[in-house]
């Protein structure tokens, strides 16, 4: 067994789209960044990449390559799953926090848990989802940013569970 931690911020600005999890939720701003911003996917794939030890998503995604330009969070993280399954892991479970003041996310959480879980090819019961503020302090309780940390525990895959994956591809 494997253990990663992940954490990702991202600054709120006017004319973007808020995009967590893969859920686009209605805001009047979203995350600036060079993809899509997904805080919680970034953090769920730099636990997932770190535990294998394959670095972190700047290397695999780096924000200099114009191919990753607004780029879709999701597919990243599919590649990421795929990177993880080839050094023949599989995910036992994902743990995640959003550290967000506005807006409440507790509607979109299991839009959140099913996109990443059908994503992973996982159940959605291995993915936690929590939410929290931080009560007005720093700069996600003053409303400039949203951070995420996450953990997740990836499994060694048995030789018979390499095999049938290899015929699988």
């Amino acid at each position: 067994m494997r253990i990663g931690h992940g954490y990702d911020v991202h600054r709120l600005a006017e004319g973007r789209k808020l995009i967590i999890g893969g859920t686009e939720i209605p805001f009047e701003k979203g995350l600036l960044g060079h993809s899509d911003a997904d805080v919680l996917l970034h953090a769920v794939m730099d636990a997932l990449l770190g535990a294998c030890g394959l670095q972190d998503i700047g290397t695999h995604f780096p924000d200099t390559d114009d191919a990753y330009k607004d780029a879709d969070s999701m597919k990243l993280l599919q590649e990421v799953g795929r990177l993880i399954r080839m050094q023949g892991y599989s995910v036992g479970n994902i743990d995640a926090t959003i550290l967000c003041q506005r807006p409440k996310l507790k509607p979109y959480i299991p839009s959140m848990q099913f996109a990443i879980a059908r994503t992973l090819g996982i159940e959605g019961a291995q993915v936690n989802i929590k939410a929290t503020t931080e009560e007005g302090l720093g700069f996600t309780g003053a409303g400039e940013g949203i951070a995420a940390h996450a953990v997740c525990l990836l499994e060694k895959d048995s030789p018979s569970e390499l095999y049938r994956k290899q015929e699988n591809r």
